[in-house]
């Protein structure tokens, strides 16, 4: 029997026409959550249930299931409850149909249940901002509701019916799947048992595995053989750069032909056909009868071999003239395994945890590359106010005086502020109460006017009101984990506002508890507790330390005392470095990378490395490099070449790249990657040492040599490989900074 949400099922069934994304304000989770909080407080029967548990079944092959949101047994009402801003008047007829839909498929569900031959049936609308309800009601039979259910049940049970078909073949096809090369590597095996064990267990999963041995295929392959017996209806593979995820592509490329439906999802802006255009159907083709169209677009989608990579679904959208990004979004309703950003499950706002819990799926996880999701959530989880944000807004605002006066106001406020702070970096105990109003009020006059212009929305304004919204969601949550900081600007009334997340643990243990299993993995996931903190680890998580496959003999590590990189001494160390480099290039010439702390530093050093050694080739990272650009840099590493490429550690190539045999045979690394030392980060470290007793370690030295060890496993890639890299500092020479290196390698002295 399939299961179904009855959200989704009518979301199937009853969407027609147009994609139509034009603004219209929606409240935040947690105004939503008041709305019906409130709409509930003021039923004051002591026979009114809220969150009522409802399920039902169709011909013994179809069980829906959800909540209702009210239901007053004295007048037999049931309601459900939609909140919104805005003007209700300006409400789609097929936004209001789906709401029908759902509230009719409910009213049949408590007939059934409670045995009621009529009832009625109430869409209650709840304004957040007047605090206001309009309510639709209607009385049906039950007749009535059970042919309407009926009706929608039998549009979907043909598609449920291929799901269920695809499901046993899936899972029938993964019990018998062998590992596609035959033997794991060693290292792999004891990596994807542990990935096995915690998918059985039901558990959360930290592992640490070299690189080089094959993680991706290490951390996949375990959860598929586990799928069947798990019911895993999902695996969500989530990367933090395009690195990673063609990583986890290619490895599942190499599966023998399954049918296994595995989506790449891509952003927006690298998905949509028409950027010029807005997302309506007066505006863009592919969004004009993207409702109707869908289906036979999906179908087709879904039946395609191999996977459904950014191509792929554009291919099949535009043979079906529908939007590729939105047709990718549907679509992850129904594949196996997605591959995506970080994004799409931890963002407050992510698509993969949105439809996990609507569908309430059983799903895996796996976060790739894992140490970069402390900073990624900080980010996510971060808001800012930025003046010349609201500057673009008051331009684009000059002749719409209601507009105008609201972000006068809130400039008005945040000068205020401004003025009364004199040093160039504070932390304040909250967000300003009188600033705060203000942007309350102008999101709030933001929203009612891009409401009304929604086929053409000013971006100005839009971009702004975004600003504000986000910054007062965070404000909400303002607790320990974040603080609210002002940086003073060089002019008066240039300050930027913050709201700065430090620890994401309270933003990410949901995600991660909402998940079956989840493994977080890398190469550099020590020590486990700075991981454990900052994460949110759910209670009960596992850790591994697989160890390396590599021996010491095949990576020559050497420590160069003699130079110091701190930044009073990088005048003095720029000619030894570049000494040391030479040295090193002239004994065992071959592909080499030299990894620096800065743009800044990594120029200065190679000019010196290029006026004193001239005839050495060497090629440098810019700033700001794109794509080509990137390629261009890494196609300089061949198996026969020989030169010295120039990088910023903690860019694009000190993680995420390949570079086997003799296309790279060393690293220089010119750094302990130790991040700067700032107004902003003292903040972190004092936090840090209030929460964890270890504000240095915490903010310094763990995020530096995480960024280290990194960059250095681009030199051994395989068990043949053979290289040497080249710690360049005297405070490698530390016993503090020794226990953070792999425990494989042989540290050495260079004199």
């Amino acid at each position: 029997m399939y299961t179904v949400a009855v959200r989704e099922l009518c979301e199937f069934t009853a969407k027609q026409g147009d994609l139509d994304l034009r603004f219209t304000p929606a409240p935040s989770a947690l105004e939503g959550m008041a709305g019906h909080a409130a709409v509930a407080a003021r039923r004051d029967s002591p026979n009114y249930e809220t969150e009522l548990t409802l399920a039902g079944e169709y011909r013994g092959r179809l069980l829906v299931r959800g909540r209702a949101d009210g239901f007053d047994s004295e007048r037999r009402r049931l309601e459900e409850v939609k909140t919104y801003k805005g003007w209700l008047e300006r409400q789609s007829e097929t936004q209001r149909e789906l709401h029908w839909a759902q509230a009719r498929i409910y009213g049949w569900l408590l007939c059934e249940q409670g045995g009621f031959d009529e009832i009625e049936v109430a869409l209650v609308y709840f304004n957040i901002g007047s605090q206001q309800e309009t309510v639709f009601i209607e009385r049906r039979s039950a007749d009535e509701l059970r042919e309407h259910f009926e009706r929608h049940c039998e549009r979907f049970l043909a598609w449920a019916e291929r799901q269920l078909a695809h499901r046993a073949a899936r899972d029938e096809a993964l019990a018998a799947l062998g590992f596609p090369f035959g033997e794991f590597r060693a290292g792999q095996r004891a990596l994807a048992e542990s990935v096995y064990r915690a998918a059985a267990g039901s558990r959360c999963l930290l592992a640490q595995a070299p690189t080089g041995i094959g993680k991706t295929m290490g951390t996949l392959f375990p959860l598929l053989k586990a799928a069947p017996g798990q019911k895993l209806d999902k695996v969500f593979f989530l990367a933090a750069k395009s690195s990673g995820r063609q990583m986890a592509l290619d490895a599942l490329g190499r599966l023998p032909a399954l049918p296994l439906r595995t989506l790449e999802l891509v952003a927006r802006d690298k998905a949509c056909e028409h950027p010029q255009n807005n997302c309506h159907g007066e505006s863009c083709p592919l969004a004009a009868g993207f409702y109707d169209r869908l289906p036979e677009a999906r179908a087709a989608a879904l039946e395609r071999p191999g996977l459904l990579t950014q191509a792929a679904v554009r291919e099949a959208a535009l043979a079906h003239q529908v939007c590729p990004y939105y047709l990718s979004q549907e679509l992850a309703r129904w594949v196996d395994i997605v591959v995506g950003d970080y994004n799409y499950y931890f963002d407050l706002g992510g698509l993969l945890h949105g439809l996990t819990q609507a569908n309430q799926w059983r799903v895996a996880l796996l976060v790739d590359e894992a140490h970069n999701l402390v900073e990624r959530a900080r980010g996510m989880y971060s808001a800012e106010l930025r003046p010349e944000t609201l500057a673009e807004a008051r331009q684009a605002a000059r002749k719409l005086p209601a507009v105008k006066a609201a972000l006068d106001k809130v400039r008005k406020a945040w000068a205020v502020v401004d003025k009364a702070q004199a040093e160039p970096y504070a932390v304040l105990a909250a967000l300003p109460e009188a600033l705060a109003g203000a942007l309350q009020q102008c999101a709030s006059t933001l929203g009612e006017h891009l409401a009304e212009h929604a086929s053409a929305p000013d971006p100005a304004l839009q971009a702004f009101m975004f600003e504000a919204q986000h910054l007062a969601r965070m404000a909400e949550s303002l607790d320990e984990h974040s603080l609210v900081d002002l940086s003073k600007g060089e002019k008066p009334g240039t300050s930027q506002l913050c709201i700065r997340n430090l620890v994401p643990a309270p933003f990410l243990k949901p995600r991660l508890e909402a998940a079956l299993t989840s493994t977080l993995f890398s190469a550099t996931l020590q020590p486990t507790a700075y991981y454990t903190d900052l994460l949110g680890l759910p209670d009960g998580h596992v850790c591994v330390d697989v160890e390396s496959p590599f021996e010491a003999a095949q990576l020559r590590v050497n420590i160069a005392r003699h130079i110091s990189t701190r930044y009073a001494d990088r005048e003095a160390s720029l000619a030894p470095i570049a000494r040391l480099m030479a040295e090193q290039f002239q004994a065992q010439p071959g592909n080499y990378l030299a990894f620096f702390s800065s743009h800044d530093y990594l120029q200065q050093v190679a000019d010196m490395f290029a006026a004193m050694f001239p005839a050495l080739p060497v090629w440098r990272q810019s700033r700001r490099m794109g794509e080509a650009e990137q390629k261009a840099f890494l196609g300089r590493f061949t198996e026969g070449g020989e030169g010295i490429g120039f990088a910023v550690l903690g860019g694009a190539f000190s993680e995420g790249i390949d570079l086997p045999g003799r296309r790279l045979i060393g690293a220089f690394l010119s750094t302990l990657g130790l991040p700067q030392v700032n107004p902003v980060n003292e903040q972190i470290r004092a936090r840090m040492q209030r929460l964890f007793g270890a504000g240095y370690d915490y903010t310094y030295l763990y995020p530096g040599l995480q960024k280290v060890v990194q960059a250095a496993g681009r030199v051994i890639r395989t068990p043949s490989d053979r290289g040497v890299v080249h710690l360049i500092d005297d405070r490698y020479a530390r016993r503090e900074v020794h226990r953070l290196l792999p425990r494989w390698w042989a540290l050495g002295r260079t004199n």
